[in-house]
C-alpha cells in the first residue's frame, strides 16, 4: 500500500492502520465499521516489539482515563511507611444546594440590614461577625451582601447580612431593604452628632414601615440594636449615652462598641440573636469558621443521621460564610413584601412608594 492509498482510506480505517502497526487486529471498539480489517493489509516487522508495547500502553491509559474519568485521584505519602498512596474521591456531578436537602428551616432564615451614616464602621462590625479582622484602610461600601451558616446542635441557621449604605439616596430602595429585613442593626459614630440623629430618622421609619404588615391593632416593632462605635476615640467623643436615650427612647437596646478593639460586639450579636430567636452560638466567639465544602460536607451527614438517630448532636458549632452568595433581585423583595401585606390586610398601594 503506498502513501496515497493510505491518505485516502476512511476515517474507521485509521485505527485499523494503528492495529497494524502494533501487531493487534482484532479491534476492541464496538462499532462494526471498525472491524473490517480485511481492508487493510497487516504489516509484519521484526522491530515491531517496541512500537506494540508502546501502543498497548496508550490504549490503557486512554480506557483508565474513561474509567476514572468521574473520579479525583488523591496522591499522599504514608507516614509509617514513606510509599505513595493513591486514593480515589468521587467527585458531585453538580454543585451541592443545600436547599435540596431541607438544611435549614424557613423559620431559621435571617436577613440583618445594617444602617447608618458614612464613615462609622459599619463595614467592619460586619467583618467581626464574619470571622473577619478590622481593616484599618477605609473604602466607601457601595452595597455588600454576606450569608453566614450555622450548624448548631444538628440544627442549621443562615443569617443575611446586607451592608447597603448607598440607599440612602434612594427612598424606595431604602424602603425595600427596610420592609424585607428581619433585623436591624442601626449605627452611629460617637464622635459624630449627625450620625445619631440619622439613626433616629431611620429607626422611626422602620417602625413606620414595619406598621404597615403588621397586624391590625399592633403596636408598631422595631426588631433593632442600636451601635454606638467608635469608642476607643474617647477624647473626641461629642456624644453622651443620657443623650441617645433620650434622642431614641428605650424602644431599641443600646451598646457602645468598638469595631477596632472588639469592645461591646459580643452583647450587639447576642442581642441581635435574641431579637431573631436565634441561638447565643451564632455569635463569633461562640463558633469554629470552617470550609463551605466542610460545612456542606456536615449538612449532608446531618440529613442521614437525622433519619436515622434523630437525638444525636453534631459536634460543636461550627459556621461558614458563603462565597457565592447574591442579594435577592428587587423583584423577588417586592414580591415578598406584596405577599406578606396581602395575607393581614386588603390590598392596598404598594409600600415601596
Amino acid at each position: 500500500m503506498n502513501t496515497t492509498e493510505k491518505f485516502s482510506l476512511p476515517v474507521d480505517g485509521i485505527l485499523e492502520v494503528f492495529n497494524s502497526f502494533t501487531g493487534h487486529h482484532q479491534s476492541r471498539f464496538a462499532h462494526p465499521a471498525l472491524h473490517r480489517t480485511a481492508l487493510i493489509p497487516r504489516l509484519q516487522h521484526p522491530k515491531i516489539s517496541n512500537i506494540t508495547k508502546t501502543g498497548m500502553g496508550i490504549i490503557k491509559t486512554v480506557q483508565g482515563c474513561w474509567r476514572r474519568q468521574d473520579k479525583r485521584v488523591v496522591t499522599r505519602r504514608s507516614s509509617s511507611s514513606g510509599h505513595r498512596q493513591v486514593s480515589t474521591d468521587r467527585l458531585p456531578k453538580k454543585p451541592v444546594d443545600l436547599t435540596e436537602l431541607g438544611a435549614t428551616k424557613p423559620k431559621n432564615c435571617h436577613r440583618v440590614v445594617v444602617l447608618g451614616a458614612t464613615r462609622v464602621g459599619k463595614t467592619n462590625i460586619v467583618r467581626r461577625f464574619l470571622g473577619e479582622e478590622y481593616e484599618e484602610h477605609y473604602e466607601p461600601t457601595i452595597e455588600d451582601f454576606y450569608r453566614k451558616m450555622f450548624l448548631i446542635g444538628g440544627e442549621t441557621y443562615q443569617v443575611d447580612l446586607l451592608d447597603a449604605v448607598s440607599e440612602r439616596d434612594f427612598p424606595a430602595k431604602r424602603r425595600l431593604s427596610i420592609l424585607t429585613g428581619d433585623i436591624f442593626l442601626l449605627v452611629f459614630s460617637l464622635d459624630d452628632r449627625d450620625s445619631l440623629n440619622e439613626v433616629r430618622d431611620l429607626f422611626n421609619e422602620i417602625k413606620a414601615a414595619k406598621a404597615k404588615l403588621q397586624k391590625p391593632n399592633h403596636p408598631a416593632r422595631a426588631p433593632a440594636v442600636v451601635c454606638a462605635n467608635k469608642a476607643d476615640l474617647d477624647a473626641q467623643r461629642v456624644v453622651s449615652n443620657s443623650e441617645v436615650v433620650d434622642i431614641l427612647g428605650k424602644d431599641a437596646p443600646f451598646f457602645e462598641t468598638s469595631a477596632k478593639t472588639g469592645a461591646g460586639l459580643e452583647a450587639v450579636f447576642m442581642a441581635l440573636a435574641a431579637l431573631g430567636g436565634l441561638p447565643d452560638e451564632t455569635s463569633p466567639s461562640q463558633h469554629q469558621i470552617i470550609p463551605i465544602t466542610t460545612y456542606q460536607s456536615l449538612c449532608i451527614g446531618k440529613s442521614g443521621l437525622r433519619r436515622r438517630r434523630r437525638s444525636r448532636v453534631l459536634g460543636a458549632p461550627c459556621a461558614a460564610v458563603d462565597p457565592l452568595a447574591r442579594r435577592p433581585s428587587f423583584t423577588s423583595d417586592l414580591r415578598l413584601v406584596l405577599g406578606s401585606s396581602t395575607t393581614n390586610k386588603k390590598p392596598e398601594k404598594c409600600q415601596i412608594q
